[in-house]
C-alpha cells in the first residue's frame, strides 16, 4: 500500500484591512470616534499610538479608504516624497521615518493645503525621535489618542475570523486554550493561525488541543497566561 502525504505549500497570508473587517471594542472606541471626524482634529493632525497588534494599521487603512487618503509606510519615507494635490495623508509607523526632513515636508505641505494627516506609532508623537526643531514642535502640537490592549471579546472574534479565513475548523474549547496561552495582540493570533494552517495541510488532520500545544511550543508561548490586561485607553491628549 502506498501512503500519500499531502504537501503543504506556503501561500502568502495577507492581513485584511478592509473597513468592514474592523472590530469595534472598548480598546479602540476613542480612536474610532476621532478617526471618523478629521475636521475636528487640532491643526488637522491626529496620531494613534499603542502596542503592536492594537489595530493602528487597520485604522489607518480604514481612514485612507474612507477619505481616499494616500498611505505611506514610515520606514519608506526618504528624501522629499511627492504629495498628491488635495489628498489627505496617512503615515504608518511614523516614529520610524529614517529621514525627519521627509516627514516635516509632508506635514508642512498638508498644513498649507489644509488637509488632514493621520499618523501612527508605538508611543505618543512627543516621544518620537525628531532631530529637527520644527518637526519636534509640530509633533508636540499633534493631538494623540491611545489604543488599549485588545479585550477578550475582540481577541475571540479576531481569532475566529483568522481561522475561518483559512477554512480551519477549530473547536471552541481549543480556541479558548489558544487565547489563554497566546500573547494578547493580533500579530500573535495571526501567526498562530498561519502555523496551524501549515500543520493542518501537512498532516491532513483536524486541529486538536495537542496540535495547538505543539504550535504554541514552536512560538515560545508561556504555559501560564498573565491576568487580564487593562483595556481602558487613555483619554485623547494634545502633546
Amino acid at each position: 500500500m502506498v501512503h500519500i502525504r499531502q504537501l503543504a505549500f506556503r501561500f502568502p497570508q495577507h492581513a485584511t484591512y478592509d473597513s468592514d473587517a474592523l472590530i469595534p471594542s472598548p480598546a479602540n472606541a476613542d480612536a474610532l470616534t476621532w478617526v471618523a471626524s478629521p475636521q475636528t482634529w487640532p491643526n488637522l493632525r491626529l496620531a494613534l499610538y499603542g502596542p503592536e497588534g492594537a489595530g493602528k494599521t487597520h485604522l489607518l487603512h480604514a481612514f485612507a479608504e474612507r477619505h481616499r487618503a494616500v498611505l505611506f509606510p514610515g520606514e519608506t519615507l526618504r528624501r522629499l516624497p511627492d504629495m498628491p494635490p488635495n489628498t489627505p495623508l496617512a503615515i504608518d509607523d511614523a516614529d520610524t521615518v529614517p529621514e525627519p526632513q521627509a516627514l516635516l515636508h509632508l506635514l508642512n505641505a498638508a498644513a498649507e493645503a489644509r488637509l488632514p494627516v493621520l499618523l501612527a506609532g508605538r508611543t505618543p508623537p512627543a516621544h518620537w525621535p525628531a532631530t529637527l526643531p520644527d518637526l519636534a514642535s509640530r509633533l508636540r502640537a499633534t493631538a494623540a489618542v491611545a489604543l488599549g490592549q485588545p479585550d477578550d471579546a475582540l481577541l475571540r472574534t479576531l481569532l475566529a475570523r483568522l481561522l475561518a479565513e483559512r477554512q480551519l475548523r477549530v473547536e471552541p474549547a481549543v480556541q479558548d486554550y489558544l487565547l489563554a496561552q497566546l500573547p494578547r495582540h493580533g500579530g500573535a493570533l495571526r501567526e498562530a493561525a498561519c502555523r496551524l494552517d501549515r500543520v493542518s495541510l501537512a498532516s491532513g488532520r483536524a486541529i486538536t488541543r495537542a496540535t495547538a500545544a505543539e504550535v504554541l511550543k514552536t512560538m515560545g508561548a508561556e504555559e501560564e497566561p498573565d491576568g487580564p490586561a487593562d483595556t481602558s485607553p487613555d483619554p485623547p491628549t494634545l502633546l
